[in-house]
């Protein structure tokens, strides 16, 4: 057969063996894409000539600038996974031989000296020193979260020119971080008023919210980063990627769990006339613990009514666990209570103590459809007035947990709040009329204090604290990581007992 990837004159490049370098298709020309010289925006490159005469440190911050349409405190995570890409032997003279021309060809020149004297002086290793708040903290906004400054005094400029690398590696886990600890406070309230305030009652509160959100994500480590933020508050997930991050980062031998379910193609593989031939297999195959079935491949109510709580009925009620039946169409404010009320018709309730129906322990729903931050207590208010308690329900969230957040919810940003100039501190700071006060950004060498011992944390500068009291507190410096925190550690910060 004649290869059709090839072209008159020139080899396939699938023909030159395994891919190399994150998947160059002509590794004989590719680049490192983990260069630490260009994962960067373009114009810091051009920053090191621009230089205060006499500068020698600086000192920069990230922080949350606004809240997020009612969310107004961040969890923060995620520093973690960029800081292990970052420690250790990093900048490397072939590293730089490689970067410099491609970067001359795009235009711009690199501070050569400084980088030559990272790898001679420093071995390869960043300068640095990041100071952050633990992972895990409940941060309001506009306290800072991490404080980075350098440490070789030739070079003033290394904290900003990291800023797309770190802001990157803070914004997005913070903000998916955030957006589930949120959700799992509304799911927490209302499942109050339904289950009561008894111990126990909104324990599964930890399994309502699931991740479905790796096939609507960006890139494999968009879905591993997101994913893993989500199961700080959550223990469901079929993000597999974020699993994997959360137990080599995080040290979670098993962050998340899941459980078989089907899509529509295995059951509309049957036909029409088969769908419920294909849901008595499936109770058969798994004759205890928890399964889900999509159940809207061709009528809903005709699945729950006929099928479910008709001709097996007896089966579900007879196996050692919970089918769960998922709706995967129509408005869910309207869907679901409507899939849950046909359920009870079918399989009967119970009543909470708070006088709410609640199906047989065999029965539930998800749904995850039209799920996101805005829909999801939409629909438990639905529930809630026609008396269903919130223990009948799941929710899967996709593209609105992993995809939807962006770096403008919370307004993240890193700024330069400092600088030192022939051995003196001096504030830097910008303020701009047309904002009208939104992007003025801190003075001097932030810092973060709690008032008192169980109080509100609040920005402080460096300079007008005794050093002991800043939170901010160094995780990362001269190319080696200084604190570690387990996933089970930021777990507790973020939700103590």
């Amino acid at each position: 057969m004649t290869d059709q990837t090839s072209t008159a004159g020139a080899t396939s490049p699938l023909k030159q063996g395994p891919l190399k370098q994150g998947g160059a298709l002509f590794p004989e020309t590719s680049i490192d894409p983990d260069n630490p010289l260009l994962r960067i925006d373009s114009y810091k490159i051009s920053h090191p000539a621009m230089g205060l005469p006499g500068a020698t440190r600086t000192s920069a911050y990230i922080e949350a600038r606004r809240d997020w349409d009612g969310i107004d405190t961040v969890a923060f995570f995620g520093l973690q996974v960029e800081l292990a890409k970052m420690a250790g032997r990093v900048v490397t003279a072939e590293r730089l031989a490689e970067a410099e021309p491609f970067l001359r060809a795009h235009g711009l020149r690199l501070h050569l000296e400084g980088w030559r004297r990272i790898v001679e002086v420093h071995g390869g290793r960043l300068p640095l020193r990041i100071s952050a708040l633990p992972e895990g903290t409940r941060t309001p906004i506009g306290v800072a979260q991490v404080r980075i400054e350098n440490t070789d005094p030739t070079l003033w400029w290394l904290p900003s020119f990291f800023e797309t690398r770190l802001l990157r590696a803070v914004w997005y886990p913070a903000t998916v971080a955030s957006l589930s600890a949120h959700m799992r406070g509304e799911i927490e309230r209302r499942m109050r008023i339904t289950e009561g305030d008894e111990p126990g009652a909104i324990d599964g509160a930890v399994f309502k919210l699931h991740d479905f959100g790796a096939r609507g994500a960006s890139s494999g480590e968009t879905a591993a980063l997101g994913g893993c933020s989500h199961l700080l508050s959550f223990s469901g997930s079929d993000t597999v990627e974020a699993l994997v991050l959360a137990r080599n980062i995080y040290g979670a031998a098993m962050a998340g769990y899941s459980i078989p379910a089907t899509e529509h193609s295995v059951v509309t593989a049957w036909g029409e006339s088969g769908e419920c031939a294909f849901m008595e297999k499936l109770l058969d195959d798994h004759p205890s613990g928890l399964v889900a079935c999509v159940s809207d491949s061709y009528d809903l109510m005709r699945a729950i009514r006929d099928y479910w709580g008709g001709a097996l009925r007896d089966k579900v009620l007879a196996r050692d666990g919970v089918l769960v039946v998922r709706p995967d169409s129509g408005e869910p404010t309207e869907i679901v209570p409507a899939a849950i009320e046909a359920l009870m018709d079918a399989f009967g309730h119970a009543t909470t103590p708070t006088g709410y129906r609640l199906l047989p322990p065999q029965v539930r729903v998800i749904q995850g459809d039209g799920i996101d931050r805005f829909s999801t207590p939409k629909v438990m208010d639905a529930m809630i007035a026609r008396g269903l308690a919130i223990g009948n329900i799941a929710f899967g969230m996709g593209g609105g947990l992993l995809q939807k957040p962006n770096r403008d919810d919370f307004s993240y940003a890193l700024k330069v709040s400092a600088i030192e100039v022939d051995g003196a501190w001096r504030d830097v700071w910008k303020d701009p009329k047309t904002a009208g006060g939104a992007k003025t950004s801190k003075r001097g060498r932030v810092a973060v204090v709690r008032d008192g011992p169980h109080g509100a944390l609040r920005h402080a500068r460096l300079d007008q604290i005794a050093a002991c009291d800043d939170l901010l507190t160094p995780v990362f410096e001269n190319g080696e990581i200084l604190r570690i925190s387990t996933l089970d550690e930021i777990r507790a910060r973020l939700w103590p007992r």
